[in-house]
C-alpha cells in the first residue's frame, strides 16, 4: 500500500519533519531525510495496526469496502 508523505526541514532543530496527510496525527522526524522517511514508515505501520476491540456478547465484526 502506498501513502503520501511530506518531508519538511525544521529550521529550529535542523532535522526533518515528516507527516502523512491521509493519516491525522501520523508524524515523525529524523536527522536526515532518510532517517525521517524510515521513521514515518514505522509510524504508519503502527498507526494502521488494529487495536483490540472489546465488544458485548452477540456483537458482530464486519468489514466495509469503499470503491
Amino acid at each position: 500500500m502506498k501513502w503520501r508523505v511530506i518531508l519538511e526541514p525544521d529550521p529550529e532543530t535542523n532535522e526533518w519533519a515528516v507527516w502523512c496527510p491521509e493519516l491525522p496525527g501520523c508524524i515523525s522526524a529524523g536527522t536526515t531525510q532518510q532517517d525521517a522517511f524510515d521513521a514515518i514508515r514505522e509510524a504508519i505501520a503502527l498507526y494502521l495496526q488494529p487495536d483490540a476491540i472489546e465488544r458485548l456478547p452477540g456483537a458482530v465484526i464486519c468489514e466495509v469496502v469503499i470503491g
